[in-house]
């Protein structure tokens, strides 16, 4: 059966119709061009090459092949490059969860506006998850990787994820702009002990309520949660209206509401973890691209 060396030297004979111009171009010297010429027309019991001393023609079945072995070997050379692009993880599929409170952080797009452009191949397929179901869906294979709020703390086969921090996002408050505190840039935790707060339910956003836990625990409270949103964003048209006010992720300043200010918190432990995690085990070309990606936004946007 002929192979690939024998077409690619057919197709240069055939296209410079002179076997020293085709051996130059190979960088091959011509007798052993003229025998794999040879060995292709016995292989395929047909001559496709009428030559003598003055010129080289060819037949009609080597004007037919001639197409024939130029769709080969761009089949070929078609195979190669997917091969290439797949171990370099340039295509195939990524399946890629997101907290919703992630949406408006910076390192979201510039990820996927980076990973867009350095693996356009890539299938990539999005999901907004919350944290503890992302862990739930890396372990089972739903998905690939995942960005996410908090540590796998009490993650059933918590060994067998990896997580890697991409920032530790700052927790504001979010407030009426008619209130006591709005005028002020940073708030103690403590002056908030008397408030009505908005949040989400802890099935929503369980890492952020604890987080709430914590930083009023700090100051010795607990918090008065008067009324739930199931998204994120949906507290502050409640901060505008009074309703109370909420903790929430610096990066949903992006939002701008009337009738909203903002404040930071008074606290070292005033933050919110972000984190790429994914299965130990996952060795596929097309996550490791990703995760390039993440570090390179991440060092891009200072973060980390």
């Amino acid at each position: 059966m002929f192979d690939l060396r024998q077409l690619r030297y057919f197709v240069e004979v055939a296209e410079t119709l002179s076997f020293t111009q085709a051996a130059q171009r190979l960088h091959i010297s011509q007798p052993p061009l003229s025998q794999q010429i040879q060995a292709l027309e016995a292989d395929l019991g047909v001559r496709l090459l009428d030559r003598n001393r003055r010129r080289v023609a060819l037949t009609e079945p080597g004007r037919i092949f001639l197409a024939e072995a130029k769709a080969i070997l761009a089949r070929a050379e078609s195979a190669r490059t997917v091969v290439t692009e797949a171990a370099a993880g340039f295509t195939g599929q990524l399946g890629l969860a997101y907290a919703t409170s992630v949406s408006f952080h910076p390192a979201l797009p510039e990820t996927l506006l980076r990973f867009s452009h350095a693996a356009p191949g890539v299938s990539l397929h999005l999901m907004e998850m919350p944290t503890g179901a992302q862990y739930d869906a890396i372990l089972s294979g739903q998905i690939d990787v995942g960005l996410l709020r908090s540590p796998p703390e009490g993650v059933a086969n918590a060994r067998q994820l990896t997580m890697e921090v991409i920032d530790e996002e700052p927790l504001i408050l979010a407030l009426p702009t008619g209130h006591r505190l709005a005028k002020q840039e940073k708030v103690a935790m403590a002056d908030l002990a008397n408030e009505r707060f908005v949040a989400p339910p802890r099935t929503a956003a369980a890492t952020l309520i604890d987080r709430l836990n914590l930083l009023a625990a700090k100051a010795k409270f607990r918090p008065n949660i008067r009324q739930e949103a199931q998204q994120i964003p949906s507290l502050l048209p409640l901060v505008a209206a009074g309703l109370g006010v909420a903790l929430v992720p610096a990066s949903l300043q992006a939002v701008h509401l009337d009738k909203v200010a903002f404040a930071r918190i008074d606290d070292p432990e005033a933050f919110w973890l972000l984190a790429v995690a994914w299965r130990v085990d996952n060795t596929s070309p097309v996550l490791e691209s990703f995760l390039r990606t993440v570090r390179e936004a991440r060092a891009k946007l200072g973060l980390g």
